[in-house]
């Protein structure tokens, strides 16, 4: 009963790094579910992709009400993303791709996540930050942004069906410094994009892993709540020191799942 208390505890705080960030719930959720909650580790990443999705739509939708999602951006770089997490899912599904190898590349995307974290928070100054919410946003900020977009869509798909990652952490900092989109319409947007392509990695895992469907739902519920409160918090704490304190988790995660699959 204890370790099932603490994980949807968990499951509560991936819930609030969602509605802060507008990412890093999926990262968070695939550990969770494994090592807290003993799931095997193919179906965590499906289980995951339902959870992170259902949980996103619901935090997309106050965003929604505040002006903060981009429907035409959601729908250029979800719509590769999308493709490339249904790829994905049925790459995981291929003989090869044993539960040690896919969470090695697991832990490989963490590391790779906290450095793209900690390097955006250097990157985006909170100067640059207010200019990027009151400019014209008229202009992309690098030419052909619409194709690197829609190519950083896909290969985000392809991690987040194979590995199961949201990939909120490439996706923001994509909208913001591609798509000249503002950082708090770019973190509702990625809300919408990580539900959009979490359905299709998810139906990718349908029928190729068994689910516990009772956990999941539990799981979806608390996720919600946590993504509440996280949207509810958004006004009073900084991104910066937020994404940074967030990053140095990831790496600590990163180094536990490496040393498990080493040890096993």
């Amino acid at each position: 009963m204890s370790i099932a208390i603490v994980g949807h505890f968990l499951a509560a705080a991936i819930g609030v790094s969602l509605g802060l960030m507008g990412g890093g719930g999926s990262i968070l959720a695939v550990p969770v579910l494994v090592y807290v909650m003993g799931v095997a580790p193919k179906a965590a990443i499906a289980m995951s992709l339902a959870i992170v999705g259902t949980v996103s739509l619901i935090g997309a939708i106050p965003h929604w009400k505040l002006g903060n999602v981009r429907l035409g951006t959601a729908f250029l770089f979800g719509s590769t993303a999308m493709l490339g997490a249904y790829l994905g899912a049925r790459l995981a599904s291929l003989a090869w791709m044993n539960d040690t190898l896919q969470m090695g590349l697991f832990a490989v995307t963490m590391l790779l996540a906290a450095v793209l974290m900690i390097r955006k928070s250097t990157q985006l100054s909170q100067a640059e930050m207010a200019e990027a919410d009151t400019d014209s946003q008229s202009t992309p900020k690098r030419r052909y942004a619409w194709f690197w977009m829609a190519i950083e869509g896909m290969g985000v798909g392809v991690l987040t069906g194979l590995v199961g990652v949201g990939g909120g952490f490439a996706i923001v900092p994509a909208l913001v410094l591609l798509g000249n989109v503002p950082i708090k319409q770019a973190a509702g947007t990625s809300l919408l994009i990580i539900a959009l392509k979490s359905v299709t990695g998810f139906l990718g895992y349908l029928g190729q892993v068994e689910l516990d469907w009772p956990l999941m739902a539990s799981f979806t519920v608390a996720a919600s709540f946590g993504t509440i409160l996280g949207i509810y918090l958004v006004p009073f704490i900084k991104s910066r020191q937020l994404q940074i304190g967030f990053s140095c988790f990831l790496l600590l995660m990163a180094g536990f799942v490496l040393w498990e699959n080493w040890a096993s």
